[in-house]
């Protein structure tokens, strides 16, 4: 059955059985992904473990994170446009093996303790992980309707909080040591093993990937349950490039998202990757403390929060409609910055990178994941999340070298890296406002009469 034809406020039917099978696939997808996050928020943990051992700088250390993301940019844009030509699920298999490899490769590097051997393995993890988010976004988008994205978009940005949790977590214990049950004793570990422990855990969850998750709901039974918007009478999940890039690159609503998105990437990556490292050095906070364990709670916490009410927002008060949420968002965004800048205390720095973090992963899941997933349809929705994803990453790599040598002149730089951003996201977000939707065009869809 289609929901195209159904009323923006009707409930959506599905076959018995559907939903559950839904279920299973996005489970094992999201896992997946959020073992992606664990193997990737790992240097922030072992950011200033690592400066101390080899005398690395701010700037340096930046140096790494400014190439991961970076290559990660670029792997967005060649990735989507690949994605959508292999299929999500051999796209996210392939992310999978290559950053379980890297991870491997850059704790090994610490018997070297080159910061060139470093910067080149960060790099092309940066670049194989990029294969992640178009492979799930890809496959989501065929099993997902139109006013169900934003939701799903929450969903997804929960996970991704998940793995953030998970290995501000579990890094801290593992620099520590700690104990399970009282039983099994893990003494303090050197810091390689956060980046050895998260890539045993991609593998496992991998495997389950492999293994339970199918492509589309066809492959499973239920032909036509969701329609491709982008394209209604195809069933398939595959275009061919020069369709995907005519299509994709002349849509104006990509380029002002993109461009927005970039904003929300500087913003997202200045906390992510920083704030551990902000804290430690600023306020001598320990990352065993239940200080900093209380702030590495939180911010997935209202991360997560963040993407779920944004998503449902934009699906039921706005009806699908991105823009207009995200301009609100951005503007309050650089209200929360401009005034955390102003306070000088650990409680405060607490407070505001918390409300920051809220409102960057509220404006990362509308924008990047629900509305590449409304532009490009279940044959392009790699290539359109590929394209627009690049740009948070073009703009959170400013977030590594350049931040990076600003604390290394003064951490009171911090916030004040951030407010721009905002400003030019929500300025950029109501050029769209009422004048450019992010769903298909009109003339893309069936006639009535049809």
């Amino acid at each position: 059955m289609s929901q195209t034809a159904a009323a923006p406020s009707a409930v959506i039917h599905y076959p018995p059985g559907f939903r559950a099978r839904r279920g299973q696939n996005w489970a094992f997808l999201g896992l997946l992904y959020t073992s992606f996050y664990m193997c990737r928020y790992n240097l922030s943990i072992a950011n200033k473990a690592i400066s101390e051992e080899f005398g690395f700088s701010r700037g340096q250390m930046g140096y790494i994170i400014t190439t991961a993301l970076f290559a990660y940019a670029c792997g967005q844009i060649i990735n989507g446009l690949l994605t959508d030509r292999m299929g999500g699920k051999r796209a996210m298999l392939i992310g999978a093996a290559g950053t379980i490899v890297m991870n491997i490769l850059f704790g090994a590097a610490s018997f070297a303790g080159m910061l060139g051997l470093f910067i080149a393995s960060r790099g092309v993890d940066g670049y194989l992980q990029a294969f992640g988010a178009p492979g799930m976004v890809k496959i989501n988008t065929a099993w997902f309707a139109h006013r169900e994205r934003g939701r799903f978009s929450g969903i997804f940005g929960f996970m991704i909080n998940l793995g953030r949790l998970g290995i501000f977590t579990l890094g801290p214990a593992l620099l520590a040591g700690f104990s399970v049950l009282g039983l099994i004793h893990i003494p303090p570990l050197h810091w390689r093993w956060l980046f050895w422990t998260p890539s045993l855990i991609c593998a496992v969850v991998a495997v389950g990937m492999a293994l339970a998750v199918k492509e589309t709901p066809e492959e499973v039974g239920f032909p036509g349950v969701i329609a491709d918007e982008s394209s209604p009478a195809s069933t398939g999940v595959t275009a061919e490039f020069s369709q995907v890039m005519r299509a994709i690159l002349t849509n104006p609503a990509v380029w002002i998202t993109a461009c927005a998105y970039a904003c929300t990437g500087a913003v997202r990556q200045a906390v992510d990757q920083w704030f551990p490292r902000y804290m430690q050095d600023l306020y001598q906070v320990d990352l065993q403390s239940a200080r900093f364990q209380f702030l590495a709670f939180l911010i997935p916490f209202v991360a997560s929060a963040g993407s779920l009410i944004a998503g449902y927002v934009s699906d039921t008060l706005f009806r699908g409609r991105r823009a207009p949420v995200a301009a609100v968002l951005y503007f309050l965004e650089t209200t929360i910055i401009l005034c955390a800048a102003q306070f000088h205390s650990a409680n405060a720095a607490i407070l505001f990178l918390v409300l920051i973090s809220f409102t960057a992963n509220s404006t990362h899941s509308i924008l990047g994941t629900a509305a590449p997933m409304d532009i490009g349809g279940r044959r392009m929705a790699g290539f359109a999340l590929g394209l627009i994803d690049s740009f948070q990453y073009f703009g959170g790599s400013l977030a590594g070298y350049l931040l990076g040598n600003l604390l290394d002149r003064n951490l009171g730089n911090y916030f004040y890296f951030m407010a721009p951003f905002g400003v030019v996201g929500g300025l950029l977000m109501l050029t769209i406002r009422g004048k450019i939707t992010h769903g298909p065009k009109p003339e893309a869809r069936p006639e009535a009469a049809a």
